[in-house]
Order: structure tokens, then sequence, then C-alpha cells
């Protein structure tokens, strides 16, 4: 192979074959286009051909030609054609690094080219190891060289790999740049070491706005929204003046911190600096007002948005959505001129979220027949539908497919939503399997199968699962110990439930209201009832429903009329319009045969207006979910459906009578 020539001016102005002049030109539009020289104009046909270039085939094209006319071993020339490989979207940064291969003497801009193109391509791994090339190999670096290998740092799991290339700045002299100094508060803000961010921005003599935005971002990043604002106040005092990408970070801080009042003096800084709304930072706006509770002052702002993308809408739907106004949310969904995968995760996760499975699960339908992949949130959301609704078929078909099938990771996010969505399926074997396959478990998963034992009354399990825990390491919070008080009170286990009560302590931890509830439950599920009405009367704060409720079961269980209508006494002063109170009231007196307080009972439900909520039941057919209450005729296909649910009673019936007949033969 030839030997590649640096192509010098003179020759390329004299040069019959490469006929291009240097003009004061405007950049290209491309993407990927940024020459070492911006006042470099080409005006050669083959060169021009590679700035227009769109495709790798023409590219291969263009090499092709540029190899037949000798125009490739110039390195101008195939630094242009490498660039549009290595750096545009439609680009192929594998062939990239073979045509890289084959120039033998490569420029600092060709290697940082091919560097900054692993790295666009998230492939941080190769774009380092071409940084420790040109260092082994001696090639004079610039200030970018370092800028991109600290980029290729960025996406390493060893931090001092990057401590390495810091070192290596200082020695070099590099520090004092602004460039560089930049790169390196970029660098440990995406490593969370805001610490060593923050003492390079210290001590670097020259700050631009970049070097501030920066650091407010790094800040806000990792949720010191406090320091990200006093950065940015003291930002404005030192004179440098933020621009949009700054204020994008600024209102994400105040979106964070849920301070509707810092998001509106910084809205109105923008407008007094006449900084310039770009949609990026309308969005920003738009989602700040929607998550610090502003939704009328973000639906105007979107009203009067000139231009708004899928992030605009998205953001309204997740808001509208989040404050309950589901209908409305669907609404904007369905006006939506173009949707993503985030679009639509918004809204099935406002359906799943305000009770509404059936929807969320239509819609996930949906989805899923227009062949988009969910995200890992998007299943959290289903798996919660499944979860309120039972519908476990669906939960176990996402499991098939989207775990086993495409091999998709088992988080630990979607691992507790699974383990949540089987034991309120009642499938807790299930639900220990998804536990047991967890490479990496938390407090959540831990609590997530505790509470799944304690409330299908497996009461050693849920015990024993609460030991390993504990001895493994995990602290238990308070969702922890009331899946464990209530073991103890599905098992009977009254003692062992009041030593854990009275050692939460031990644990850094007071009795809330719930494991007071846990522990009325207890006791009135073994008849201990005066004691339970003595440890209400003993709470530091005022009782609730769930404390109450439990006496009055036990008390149901038990035959305790007298406690019992006190216990309900209190419930209904606390929801008059809850009718399981007035019908165990009402049982609890028919068991004693009161029918005085039970004439009462159902007397005060028709003076309150209060109805009993009727049964309902489900059922899914190819992907739609029919609900059916008690003597329902409302589906329009009822009467066939009674027809068939009439036959199936028949046959039943004489199933049965046949049974006793043969059992009647064979005993005479």
């Amino acid at each position: 192979m030839r030997k590649h020539l640096p192509l010098k001016l003179h020759q390329l102005l004299s040069s019959p074959r490469i006929p291009f002049s240097i003009r004061n030109l405007s950049s290209n539009s491309n993407k990927w286009n940024s020459t070492p020289n911006p006042n470099l104009k080409i005006t050669h046909p083959t060169l021009l051909l590679i700035e227009s270039c769109n495709s790798m085939s023409q590219a291969k094209q263009i090499q092709a030609q540029m190899t037949r006319t000798g125009l490739i071993f110039h390195l101008f020339p195939i630094s242009r054609l490498l660039s549009f490989i290595a750096l545009d979207e439609k680009g192929d940064i594998f062939y990239a690094n073979a045509l890289f291969s084959q120039i033998l003497e490569p420029n600092v801009y060709i290697w940082n080219t091919v560097i900054r193109g692993c790295v666009k391509k998230l492939i941080f791994d190769m774009g380092f190891r071409y940084f420790a090339r040109m260092l082994t190999e001696c090639v004079e670096m610039d200030k970018r060289s370092y800028v991109f290998g600290l980029k290729a740092c960025e996406g390493l799991e060893d931090f001092r790999v990057g401590e390495s290339v810091h070192c290596r700045i200082w020695r070099v002299g590099f520090e004092g740049d602004v460039i560089v100094g930049n790169g390196l508060i970029h660098f440990y803000c995406e490593k969370g070491k805001l610490g060593c961010a923050s003492r390079v921005f210290c001590e670097s003599e020259v700050k631009d706005v970049v070097s501030w935005t920066s650091l407010i971002d790094g800040y806000v990043k990792h949720e010191m929204v406090d320091d990200a604002l006093k950065l940015f106040d003291e930002m404005c005092e030192s004179g440098v003046e933020p621009n949009d990408v700054t204020m994008v970070s600024v209102f994400s801080a105040c979106a964070q911190k849920r301070d509707v009042k810092a998001g509106e003096r910084t809205h109105e800084f923008v407008e007094t600096r006449g900084i310039g709304f770009s949609l990026n930072m309308m969005n920003a706006m738009l989602d700040m007002y929607v998550k610090c509770g502003g939704l009328t002052k973000a639906r105007e702002i979107f009203e009067k948005m000139e231009v708004k993308d899928v992030f605009s809408w998205t953001i309204m739907v997740n808001g509208l959505a989040k404050d309950g106004e589901v209908e409305l949310a669907r609404k904007f969904f369905d006006e939506m001129p173009k949707r993503n995968v985030v679009s639509w995760n918004a809204m099935i996760a406002g359906y799943s979220q305000n009770n509404r499975p059936k929807e969320a699960l239509e819609l996930f339908h949906d989805m899923e027949t227009k062949r988009l992949n969910p995200m890992e949130s998007t299943l959290v959301s289903v798996l919660s539908a499944c979860a309120q609704s039972g519908y476990m078929n669906i939960g176990q078909r996402i499991r098939d497919y989207y775990l086993k099938q495409k091999d998709s990771p088992l988080t630990v996010i979607l691992g507790n939503a699974f383990i949540d969505m089987y034991a309120k399926c009642g499938n807790i074997v299930a639900a220990r399997e998804i536990f047991d396959e967890m490479l990496k478990k938390d407090l959540v998963s831990y609590n997530s199968m505790i509470v799944a034992y304690a409330s299908h009354g497996h009461t050693d399990k849920a015990l024993s699962l609460f030991d390993h825990m504990t001895k493994v390491g995990f602290k238990p919070d308070d969702i922890t110990l009331v899946g464990v008080l209530s073991a103890c009170a599905h098992g009977g286990l009254v003692k062992k439930g009041w030593d854990i009560f009275r050692g939460m302590d031990l644990f850094g931890l007071t009795p809330a209201m719930e494991h007071y509830a846990c522990m009325s439950d207890l006791l009135g599920r073994n008849g201990l009832l005066e004691e339970a009405y003595e440890l209400i009367k003993s709470m530091p704060m005022v009782p609730d429903e769930g404390v109450w409720g439990a006496l009055l079961n036990g008390c149901k269980m038990h035959g305790n009329a007298e406690l019992g209508k006190l216990a309900a006494e209190k419930l209904m002063n606390l929801d008059p319009k809850d009718s399981g109170t007035y019908v165990l009231l009402a049982s609890l007196c028919a068991d004693k045969k009161k029918w005085g307080d039970v004439k009462m009972a159902r007397s005060m439900m028709r003076d309150k207006g209060v109805k009993k909520a009727p049964g309902s039941s489900s059922i899914e057919v190819e992907g739609v979910f029919h609900e059916f209450l008690v003597a329902d005729e409302s589906h329009p296909k009822s009467e066939a459906i009674y027809k068939v649910l009439g036959e199936i009673l028949f046959f039943s019936k004489s199933e049965e009578c046949t049974s006793v007949s043969y059992h009647i033969d064979s005993c005479l």
C-alpha cells in the first residue's frame, strides 16, 4: 500500500485533479461535519460528495472513487470520509475502525475523530483503547484528544482510569485549558464525584458558561439541588451569562425541589435577561410547573407554544394523569401528532396509578399491536395493573415473553413488581421463584416477599425470611415490621408479635398507625379483645379506620357485641359511607340474636344513603376485558351468557346426580 502523504494547500490548489480552495463560509448543516479549519470551503467534486453523503453505500462508492483517483492517499480527504463513517448517525463505527487501520500516518484530527465516533456509539472501551494507543505511539495530542479520552472514560466502570488521564493532563500542562477543564468537570460529574468536579472548577483560572453549566447540571443529576441553585446564583453574580442549556438544568433543579416559587423566579429571570426560549428549555419549564403542582400554568404555556414535540405532549399527559385528570390526559394522548414509547408509558402508568387497571391493560395491548418495545417502567405499570385486577395470565405472559423469550434482564425494580403481582394474584410459589431468580435484591424485595407470605398465612416462611434478611445486613423499615406483625397475626403468635412490637426501637423505629393496626388484628384474632382495646386507648395518636376495623373484626370472630358496637361507632364517625362497617355490625348482632341492633344498623344505612358495594368479576377475551356484577344484564351478549351459564349449571347438577347414583349403586 502507498505511504500516505500530507496534502499541502499549494499542491491542492495547483493540482488539476483536486481543485478546491479556501474561503470564508458558513459551516455545513451535517452534524458530523466539523472541519479542523472553519474557514475551509471545499470545491472538489469528490469531496463535495462526502459533505452531502447520507448512507454507507454512498460512502463506500466515494471511497472506491477516491481509491481510483489516488485521493484516498491524502490525509484531508480521508479524514473527511472517516468523519462521516465514524460520526454520522448513518455511519458504521466498525467500518471506520477498518478504514482507520489502513491509514499509515494518521494525524491527531483523525485519531480524535475515531475516538469521538466510538464514544458517540457508546463503545467506550474501544474509544479508550485508541486513546491509549495515542500515548504508546507517542502521537502529539491536542486538548481535544484529552477531552474525547475523558468522554471514553465516562463509560468505563473503573473510575481510576479517568483519574490516570487527569494525572496525564496535569503532567503535560493542559490542566489550565478551559476546554480540558470542562471535560474534567463533566467526567467527575458523570461518575458522581462531585467533590472532585468542584475542586477542578474552583482551581480553574478561566470559567466559561460551559464550566458553570457542567457543574450545575452535575449537582442536579445527583439530586444536590440546593448546591445547584446556589451555584447558579454565583454564576449570575460572576458576570457569566447563562445560556438555554444552563436554564434547562436550573428548571430541572426547581422541579426536583418541587419549589414552584423558585421556578417562577427562574421563569421571570429568563424573560428579563432575554435568553432565547429553545424547545428544550420550554419543555424543562413545562415539566417544572407540572411537577410543582402548577398544572394550570403548564397548560397555559403548552397552549402558547408554537412548536411542540413528543416530549411536550408527554409531559402534559403525565402531569394530567398524576393529578387525577385521567380523561383529559387520554384526550391529550389521543391528540398527539406523534407518540413514542415514553408517551405510551405515561398513559399506561396514569391508568394504573389511578386504579383503572382495565384501561391500563387494554392500552398496553394496543401498544403491543403497534410493535412498540415497552420500557421497564411500562412493564412495572402493567404488572401493577395485573396485581390490582387479578389478571395473572397477562403478568405470566410478560414473564414468558419479555424475560424468557427476549432474554431481558430481571432488574430489581422489575423483580419486585413481579413478586407483588404474583402475591396479589395468589401464586405465592411463583412469587418466591422470582425472588430466588433475582441476582440482586433490595429492601423492597424482602418486604414484598415477607408481606406476600404474611397475607397468604405462611407465618413460618415470613419470619424465617425476616431473620435471613437481618443476617445478610438489611435493616428493616416500617413496611418490614408491618409484614412481620401481620404474619404473627395470621399465625396466632401473640408473644412473638408483642416481642417484635415492643422491640421496634432496636431497629431505630417507632410504632406507627399501621403497626398498631397489626397488633389490634393480632390480639383481636386471638380473642384478646380487652387487651386490644387497652392498647388502642394507649396509642399516642388518634386511631384510624384500620385500628378500629381490626378490633371490630375480632369482635365478630369472638362474638363480643358490646365492644363491637363501640368499634363500629368509631368507624362510622371516621367513614360514615363505608358499607362494610354496617354489614359487619349487623352480622355480629345477628349472631348474638340482637335483632333490634340489626334493624338499627340497617336503618342507619338507609338514612345515610349507604349501599352495599356489589361484588364483581371480570374476564379477558382476546385482550378485551369484560366486567360483570351480580344479576348484570348490561353486556350486549348477556342473554347468550346466561343461557350458557344455565346449561353449565344443568350439566353440573346432572353430573352430581349421576355421581350420587353411582355411589348408592356401589354401596348396594
